[in-house]
C-alpha cells in the first residue's frame, strides 16, 4: 500500500497543493514552519480521522476558509495496479464528509481501512512519559488499524460513558442513595451498555497487546545501544487479565460485578470508576518502569520501538502500512538513526520530514521534496 498522489485544499497553511509521490522513501525537507508536517499530517488524518498534533478539527482548516479537503490516490501495492481515491471534507463543528472513488460514504469512519499508516513523531514520547490516556490512545488506534469496526465501538463506548457520567453527576450529593426505582433502572441500563462495549474493547486490547509484545522486545533491542528487555503489560483495576484469555461475556460479567460493588462510590463522586477508560499499559525496560526511570534516550528508543512493533504487527496481519517519520531523526543520536534506518528499509513507502537533509541517513535514499513557503518542489531523482 502506498500513496501516489496527495491533493490538499485549504488545509493548514496550504490554499492548494498537489504532490505526486512514489513507493519507497519520500523525504520532505524545509525549514521549520514551512509546512512539511502539514503534508504528512494530512495523510495521517485521511487514514485515521485524527491528528497527532491537535485534538480538534478547527486548526486543520486554513484561516479564513470554511472547510478543508484532503484527497489521496492509494495504490494497493508496488505490483498491484488497483487504486482507490480517498476524499475527506473537514468541516469544523459539523460531521466530516467522505468519499471513496467519488461515491459519498454514509459516515466518515467508513473510510477507515482504505489507507493504513504508522506514524512516529516527537509527540510519541508522551506514550512513554505521559498520562495513561496517551497509552490507551496508542493501543486503541492500533486495534482500529487492525479492525476498523472498533472505531464505531470506541465511539459508542465514549457516548455511553458520557451519558452514564451525566446521570451519576446528577445523582451525586445524595449520600450514595439512588432516588427512585426509575433512576435505578436507568442506571442499570447504562451499566449494561458500558459492560458490553467495555468488554469488547478490553478483549481486543488484550489480544492486540499480546500480539504486539511478540515484536516489541525485538525492535527495542535492534534500536537501543544497550541490551535490555522491553515489555508492555495491560494494567486494569478489574480482574480481567488472566493466563487464559477471557471471553467478551466473561469480561462483561466482571465489569457488571465491579460496577455493582462500586455503585455507591460512583454516585457519591459523580463519575464512572469502572471500565477500560480507567486502564493503563505498564511499559518496562529491564526490571524498571519506563515512566519515571528511563533516560531520555531510552524513552525515545522505546517510543520508536512501539511504532516499529506496530508496523511489524500490521504486516503480520497482511496489512502493508505507510510509515511516516515526522521530524524524528533530529531527536536521535547517530547510533539510533542508523539502527532505525536499517529497520525500515524494507517498508513499501516511508514518508519522512526533516529540517536538515543530512539528518536523514544515507540508507534512506529516495525521492526528495523541497518545502518552502507553501510550495512543494520535487528535487532531482536519486541516482539509480
Amino acid at each position: 500500500m502506498h500513496v501516489t498522489h496527495l491533493h490538499l485544499v485549504d488545509y493548514r497553511s496550504y490554499s492548494e497543493v498537489q504532490v505526486a509521490l512514489r513507493p519507497g522513501v519520500c523525504v520532505f525537507v524545509g525549514s521549520n514552519g514551512q509546512g512539511k508536517t502539514n503534508l504528512v499530517e494530512a495523510v495521517e488524518y485521511l487514514a485515521t480521522l485524527g491528528s497527532h498534533r491537535v485534538a480538534g478539527d478547527q486548526p486543520l482548516v486554513r484561516a479564513g476558509a470554511e472547510r478543508a479537503t484532503v484527497r489521496a490516490r492509494v495504490q494497493a501495492g508496488v505490483d498491484d495496479d488497483r487504486s482507490l481515491l480517498l476524499e475527506l471534507d473537514i468541516v469544523p463543528g459539523k460531521a466530516n464528509r467522505a468519499k471513496l472513488n467519488r461515491a459519498p460514504l454514509t459516515r466518515a469512519r467508513d473510510l477507515l481501512g482504505a489507507l493504513v499508516v504508522v506514524l512516529f513523531s516527537p509527540e510519541d514520547l508522551a506514550v512513554v512519559k505521559g498520562d495513561p490516556s496517551e497509552r490507551r490512545r496508542f493501543l486503541d488506534d492500533l486495534l482500529v488499524s487492525r479492525w476498523p469496526r472498533f472505531a464505531g465501538i470506541r465511539a459508542d463506548y465514549d457516548r455511553v460513558l458520557r451519558q452514564r457520567n451525566a446521570l451519576l453527576k446528577s445523582l451525586s450529593g445524595r449520600s450514595g442513595r439512588v432516588a427512585g426505582a426509575d433512576v435505578a433502572a436507568t442506571l442499570d441500563t447504562w451499566d449494561e451498555h458500558l459492560a458490553l462495549l467495555g468488554a469488547e474493547l478490553i478483549v481486543a486490547r488484550l489480544a492486540t497487546l499480546t500480539d504486539l509484545a511478540a515484536h516489541l522486545d525485538t525492535e527495542y533491542r535492534a534500536i537501543a545501544p544497550v541490551n535490555n528487555e522491553a515489555r508492555a503489560t495491560y494494567v486494569s483495576g478489574n480482574p480481567v487479565v488472566a493466563d487464559v484469555p477471557l471471553t467478551r461475556d466473561e469480561v462483561a460479567e466482571v465489569l457488571r460485578a465491579r460496577m455493582a460493588e462500586r455503585r455507591h462510590e460512583e454516585i457519591a463522586r459523580g463519575v464512572s470508576l469502572v471500565g477500560p477508560h480507567r486502564d493503563d499499559i505498564l511499559l518496562e525496560i529491564g526490571s524498571l518502569p519506563a515512566k519515571g526511570y528511563a533516560s531520555h534516550g531510552e524513552s525515545w528508543s522505546l517510543a520508536c520501538s512501539l511504532r516499529l512493533a506496530s508496523f511489524r504487527l500490521l504486516r503480520t496481519d497482511g496489512i502493508e502500512p505507510v510509515l511516516i517519520l515526522d521530524d524524528v531523526f533530529a531527536e536521535l543520536d547517530h547510533t539510533r538513526r542508523q539502527r532505525l534506518a536499517g529497520g525500515i528499509a524494507d517498508a513499501e513507502q516511508v514518508l519522512i520530514t526533516a529540517a536538515v537533509a543530512d539528518d536523514v541517513p544515507s540508507e534512506l535514499d529516495g525521492a526528495r521534496y523541497r518545502v518552502d513557503g507553501g510550495t512543494v518542489t520535487p528535487e532531482d531523482e536519486p541516482d539509480a
